[in-house]
């Protein structure tokens, strides 16, 4: 056998680059043209093989062919390098070449050329039986060149008739190499360089137009990156992403989430219901002395602002052409015929502001959840997501050390999250382990359920001896009842916590959800109590309980709660994660830290936020407490785990804690705020003595009352009185919106699954179609070693 020179050959050539490696090859030319067949595969051929491995095997081949034939097969699976003739098979496959078009065999025209040399070279030193071979290598490669530069030609005629976009576009989708696209762009816009705007004789309008769209889009893009780094928190979560991974980042976001929910509810609420109330306000309102302790109670000199629902007045604002008094003004004593524009009314700016408030955030919650639900596609496997991760991630226009050393952070901590993943199993388990196992399960959670169960007791009881206690003096006593409720959801979720650990979940992300379904059946619990003692038991007899204004008084109790979930809170943070990182560090000499519980964490922005949406009715201005409460809270937070807390020592992938967040802030949180919203609107009878729904029997009844004067007064507007009769007022109308609204979600929900099961099969497909190519590859070789041995050694 001939032994060829040294030169690189890319696998992705034609069958000619091969004819000369061995005597047998021209004998397998119907083989190749029989295994030519679409292959369903993706990927495409990027490496190149030296011809020095040819050549070993080659020889490796020849001088041990006998042994082979008295030995046996060789084993197929194990099979790492292949013949000649194997190479130039797969190198003909359609998922190798990308299809066979005129793009195909330009890139290798340069390859060819050289080849043809170094074959020329190397013909005067083989023996003499090869030359006819060589000449004919020689012949076909210079009929093959001279067409493939016939094919360039034709390819650049066919680009020049593109426009800018649409040749960029097609040449990145070619199967050429770098150096081939930019001859081929060069040669395609030879004529427009030479014909360009500042050869040609263009008005200086057009120039100028010209560079100032190109200023302009140059300062577009140097904005980018301002415009993100302007979004809220951005840096500092970033850094928590790369620190702690993508689980503790989740709890921020969320937080972010519910900042911008209040912000909109507090825009709202300003601009149609406190704004105007404060530029008219009521004249029997008079305040008391400030304490300081009204910022803990809620009363005193808070009772009588703009805080709390007894404050705002029944009254309607109108605007009269004549000069008129302040009281008539306020009062709404003008005289209607003289009135230049619509009356403002109090109490339907009340009851609209909130109704229109809980309807936006119902459609931006639908839309949160439906999005969501489409984004966990992304997250279905984790292979694909660790090839790219691996060799996509790394963004190479960073240049500060301080960006790199957070890219850096966040890669790695993305890698050990895929890569736990990936790994994670749970081993065969026998069957007294499966009992043992089950048995504590049902242990622990009997022993949550019956802590739940004692805890919802005790807030009961303990309500129920405050109503009967409520007095003038009895204001620092209210502490206690919120001060109750707090440590309780301040120390059953560290009894969960235990309950966990006994527990033993091989998946850190499994023992998340478990807390969360524990500390979500605590916080409904209490939070159902409490609003069965508001509204079933003050709001139905409140003069039983000495209550002149029961909404106010179920507005400061919310307050007081979410007043004191914030200081348990922060109690939380200093004594459970501060002090134990100090003892544990000087006393018991350990170097770990705790671990951030996202669980208890998320469950307590959730309680404090369906508070918020419980309050709003009763205490307007109560959003910018939760405000308040969450910019605090973030920094604490933040602060907190930086210098505290330590990563998982099991990192995991919160593929879908948003998506578990966003669904539990819709439901169980502002679907049972909205009902409990819905109910007190259209069922409980309002306070007679205070607030805007003072002498009616519900507070839609305002509503209905002020459609029928502005159709006596208004007579152009009587269509709001139909839009109240038939929408607002008609169940009916609430019913089919909710419907709507879940099928959404439903059908959404429905797509994904689709997704998900399709995406499933079409993995599948693939990896069956590779297994069929691995198959077929290993029958060629079986061909060729036989025709090996059956043919005579040349």
């Amino acid at each position: 056998m001939a032994h060829s020179a040294s030169f690189s050959v890319n696998i992705c050539q034609t069958d000619s680059d091969y004819e000369n490696l061995d005597g047998s090859e021209p004998d397998l030319v119907s083989l190749c043209e029989l295994v030519r067949e679409p292959a369903a595969s993706t990927q495409r051929c990027s490496e190149t093989l030296e011809m020095e491995v040819f050549r070993e095997y080659t020889d490796s081949w020849s001088s041990g062919s006998s042994d082979m034939r008295d030995d046996g097969e060789i084993n197929r699976l194990e099979r790492h390098r292949w013949s000649a003739a194997t190479q130039k098979i797969l190198s003909s496959m359609p998922s190798r070449s990308v299809g066979q078009n005129i793009a195909a065999g330009i890139s290798r025209c340069s390859t060819r050329s050289s080849q043809l040399r170094r074959h020329q070279t190397t013909s005067q030193d083989s023996s003499h039986h090869s030359r006819p071979i060589q000449d004919n290598f020689a012949l076909t490669d210079l009929e093959e060149i001279s067409s493939e530069e016939n094919k360039k030609e034709q390819l650049v005629s066919s680009l020049r008739g593109l426009s800018v976009g649409d040749t960029m576009r097609k040449l990145r989708a070619m199967p050429l190499s770098l150096a081939d696209k930019m001859e081929l762009r060069r040669r395609a816009f030879s004529d427009v360089a030479e014909s360009s705007f500042i050869n040609r004789n263009i008005p200086r309008n057009s120039s100028f137009n010209w560079y100032i769209s190109r200023t302009w889009r140059h300062c577009l893009f140097g904005c980018l990156t301002i415009l993100v780094s302007l979004r809220l928190w951005h840096l500092p979560m970033k850094r928590l992403s790369g620190r702690f991974g993508t689980g503790v980042l989740s709890y921020f976001l969320f937080l972010r989430t519910l900042l911008l929910f209040n912000l909109l509810l507090f825009i709202i609420n300003g601009l149609f219901l406190v704004f105007p109330q404060a530029i008219n306000p009521p004249y029997d309102s008079h305040l008391n002395n400030f304490t300081g302790l009204e910022l803990l109670t809620g009363m005193g000199y808070f009772s009588q602002s703009m805080m709390f629902y007894g404050y705002y007045s029944n009254t309607t604002i109108k605007n009269c052409q004549a000069a008129v008094s302040a009281p008539d003004t306020a009062g709404g004593s003008c005289d209607a015929v003289r009135s230049q524009t619509v009356p403002y009314s109090i109490p339907a700016a009340y009851f609209f502001t909130i109704t229109i408030a809980f309807f936006i955030i119902c459609i931006i919650l639908v839309y949160s959840v439906s999005k969501s639900f489409g984004n966990s596609l992304h997250f279905l496997k984790s292979n694909g997501n660790l090839a790219v991760k691996v060799f996509c991630s790394w963004d190479f226009k960073v240049s500060k050390k301080t960006s790199i050393r957070l890219q850096s952070e966040k890669i790695s901590t993305h890698l050990k999250e895929l890569l736990s993943e990936m790994m994670s199993g749970e081993d065969e388990a026998s069957c007294m382990e499966r009992l043992c196992l089950l048995i504590v399960h049902l242990f622990t959670w009997a022993v949550c359920l019956a802590s739940i169960f004692l805890g919802a007791l005790a807030v009961h009881y303990l309500s129920e001896a405050v109503i009967y206690e409520l007095g003038p003096s009895k204001e620092t006593e209210l502490l206690l009842l919120s001060a109750v409720v707090s440590a309780i959801n301040l120390l059953l979720p560290g009894l969960f916590n235990l309950c966990a650990w006994i527990e033993k979940h091989d998946s850190p992300s499994v023992r998340v959800y478990v807390s969360i379904f524990r500390n979500l059946l605590l916080k409904v619990s209490i939070i159902g109590v409490l609003c069965f003692r508001w509204l079933g038991k003050i709001a139905v007899k409140p003069e039983n309980h000495g209550l002149q204004c029961w909404e106010s008084f179920v507005g400061q109790e919310l307050y007081r709660l979410l007043l004191m979930d914030f200081i348990f809170t922060m109690l939380y943070t200093f004594l459970g994660e501060f002090l134990w990182r100090l003892f544990s560090q000087q006393v018991l000499k350990r170097n770990r830290k705790p671990v951030f519980d996202i669980a208890r964490n998320v469950l307590e922005l959730i309680y404090g936020q369906t508070l918020t949406w419980l309050g709003v009715l009763f205490a307007p201005l109560l959003p910018a407490v939760q405000i308040i409460k969450l910019f605090v809270l973030f920094y604490m937070k933040k602060g907190s785990l930086l210098l505290n807390c330590q990563a998982s020592r099991k990192p995991w992938r919160a593929s879908q804690m948003t998506t578990l967040f966003i669904s539990l802030l819709w439901f169980p949180s502002f679907i049972g705020a909205a009902v409990s919203v819905t109910y007190t609107i259209w069922k409980i009878k309002p306070s007679s003595v205070c607030g805007p729904f003072r002498n009616l029997t519900t507070m839609s009844l305002s509503v209905e009352l002020w459609t029928k004067e502005l159709q006596n007064t208004h007579p152009a507007l009587s269509w709001l009185s139909w839009t109240y009769k038939y929408l607002v007022d008609n169940p009916l109308f609430l019913f089919l919106t909710s419907g709507v609204f879940l099928m959404v979600i439903y059908i959404h929900a429905q797509v994904v699954d689709g997704q998900r099961k399709i995406i499933s099969l079409l993995e599948k497909q693939i990896e069956n179609e590779g297994k069929d190519k691995k198959f077929l590859i290993t029958k060629m070789q079986d061909i060729y070693e036989q025709s090996s041995v059956v043919s005579p050694h040349r």
